[in-house]
């Protein structure tokens, strides 16, 4: 999508952390002509500092808190929010009252009053408010949609969905980083799942009727930890060498004066830059060491206040009687989905995987011995191409064309959804949630 304008859409970022400033904030960097960022609202100083010199934010557009961003005269087309996930609400609620149109990321909210109140609020105010739900916008899940609307498959029968989590994201993210204890942030099954139980409804075209779900924290505690293991990575580990979390390796952090022979220099791990824009003032290996001794990525995976699960699945049946089993774990060696659907007239499987592995489908007709490889050019954005799909969208609505998946709040409320009945029955022992009366 082109979208061609004079005069770029004015936008205000309220929450600069990395999906903020890295994503959204770049996509601005990037296209001048389409969008600026006049405003910045962030805590960390060295955050908003770094964003308002980048986008020559104006010292008045500056503020700590989004109170005050949002308490000025209304001055930009829309707001971008990426706070962490039980920061959504206040924020939201109070930019849609102030007349802006939202840009949030997901999940939208931690509890489903919560999500409710946010679509109900931006309905009654005629607002648009668009949940970042990037994999609609990848190449390779629009491809999955057509392909199954297409009539290729015949009728789908079954799905088998996973989201393969690798290990080192999962240390990452959900042991020793923001999303790894529910109080703090959400179920792991929302915060990282709703992407794909969106996809999942939206490609059927048609709604969950009832589901049941288990799972647990199994490998990520105390109970794993080696003998004399310490409580930070930096503290003399005896079992660094050979410790796959060693958290000094995977960040490539290392002591002023270390030896070749220091087990933070034995790496086979290549960086991602998500990972060490966490580690905020480590800009070198050295820098990288100390922040590691004194904050959360820096200590052993086995000892840290995690309490969301490393491995969950739902069993769902759709309204018109199609199965699927969706997993998520974060024991796999690489990123990425995998898929299998299984329909009358052909079998689709699929491999969403993160570079430098290829994307693909091979479709199967049934009755016959050819196979159909699809190859996929994923996008240069993150999520394969969906981060940069998803703001230009945001974008294309606020000059009044339509959205290219018809995405809205009420569309991604129905994912977050079956997110919490997930959690719900997996803390119930399994039971059984009719979706209807869950959601009603």
């Amino acid at each position: 999508m082109t979208l061609n304008t004079e005069n770029p859409l004015r936008l205000l970022l309220i929450g600069a952390g990395n999906r903020g400033a890295r994503v959204y904030g770049d996509y601005g960097l990037h296209h001048p002509h389409e969008v600026e960022f006049i405003g910045v609202a962030e805590p960390d100083p060295t955050r908003r500092a770094r964003f308002a010199t980048e986008h020559d934010v104006e010292p008045t557009m500056q503020t700590p808190s989004w109170n005050e961003l949002l308490a000025m005269q209304k001055q930009a087309d829309a707001v971008v929010i990426c706070t962490q996930d039980q920061m959504h609400v206040e924020p939201t609620l109070a930019a849609l009252r102030a007349g802006y149109d939202v840009l949030l990321e997901k999940p939208m909210a931690t509890s489903a009053a919560d999500c409710l109140a946010l679509v109900t609020e931006a309905e009654r105010l005629g607002r648009t408010l668009q949940i970042c739900h990037v994999l609609r916008y990848a190449p390779f899940f629009t491809k999955l949609y057509e392909v199954v609307n297409s009539g290729v498959l015949g009728e789908v029968i079954t799905i088998d969905h996973r989201e393969n989590v690798s290990w080192w994201h999962m240390a990452h993210s959900f042991v020793r980083g923001n999303w790894r204890n529910q109080e703090q942030s959400a179920p792991m099954i929302l915060a990282k799942c709703c992407h794909d139980l969106d996809i999942l409804t939206w490609v059927m075209r048609q709604t969950v009727s009832r589901l049941g779900s288990f799972g647990s924290l199994s490998h990520y505690a105390h109970t794993h930890a080696p003998e004399h293991a310490p409580a930070r990575c930096t503290e003399d580990c005896a079992v660094a060498s050979e410790c796959i979390f060693y958290a000094p390796r995977l960040y490539h952090a290392w002591p002023v004066g270390a030896a070749a022979s220091h087990p933070a220099r034995s790496g086979f791990f290549e960086k991602h830059d998500f990972m060490l824009h966490a580690l905020e003032g480590g800009q070198t290996p050295e820098s990288r060491w100390d922040r590691l001794k004194t904050s959360d990525y820096g200590r052993c995976v086995y000892h840290c206040d995690n309490d969301v699960v490393d491995h969950q699945v739902i069993a769902m049946q759709f309204e018109r009687g199609a199965t699927c089993t969706f997993t998520m774990h974060g024991h796999s060696d690489r990123e990425g989905r995998t898929l299998r659907i299984d329909g009358t007239k052909a079998t689709l499987i699929g491999d969403f995987a993160h570079a430098p592995y290829p994307q693909f489908f091979t479709l199967h007709p049934h009755g016959t011995d050819r196979v159909e490889r699809i190859d996929i050019s994923a996008g240069e954005s993150g999520h394969g191409g969906g981060d940069e799909g998803v703001i230009r969208d945001f974008l294309a609505g606020l000059h009044g064309k339509p959205s290219i998946h018809q995405t809205t709040a009420r569309a991604s409320l129905q994912s977050h959804m079956l997110a919490f009945a997930s959690e719900y029955s997996r803390t119930h022992g399994g039971v059984v949630v009719d979706m209807l009366k869950f959601a009603g």
